[in-house]
């Protein structure tokens, strides 16, 4: 199993060693809860995830019309996972609440190109678009 945390420890998931898919996502929500250029994170089967601690939501809309709902600790303000109304059976994991980064692949896609700053490159991606794109569950 793999472990995601905050940066004081206080908010922990457990998570099956392989993602079912990592993405780079553009787009200004993404770049405004992570104070970065672009967000990246790992996607997960949310049965298949355990949180322990206490998290914070704040719930926003969606470019595709749901509600994304963003979960950070409550102690030290660490933006760790979060779940989209269109994609209820998936939870998405900020790559750097991660331990064993080096194990990563690049993204496989990278999203909400419309809004990249243009001095980012991001070598790997498989899959490049201007807006959203589906995510799909492996088996």
């Amino acid at each position: 199993m793999a472990e995601a945390r905050c940066s004081c420890g206080a908010l922990k998931l457990a998570l099956p060693d392989k993602p079912s898919a990592v993405i780079a996502c553009h787009c200004i929500e993404c770049q405004r809860r992570t104070g970065a250029p672009f967000g990246a994170g790992a996607f997960y089967p949310a049965e298949a995830v355990s949180v322990f601690g206490t998290a914070r939501q704040y719930t926003r809309a969606a470019a595709s019309g749901g509600k994304v709902h963003s979960y950070f600790c409550e102690n030290c303000g660490s933006s760790v996972y979060w779940k989209a109304d269109n994609l209820p059976s998936m939870i998405g994991v900020a790559l750097g609440t991660m331990t064993g980064m080096s194990q990563f692949p690049a993204p496989a896609k990278s999203i909400f190109e419309q809004s990249k700053h243009h001095w980012v490159q991001i070598e790997g991606v498989g899959e490049h678009f201007q807006q959203g794109s589906t995510i799909r569950q492996s088996s």
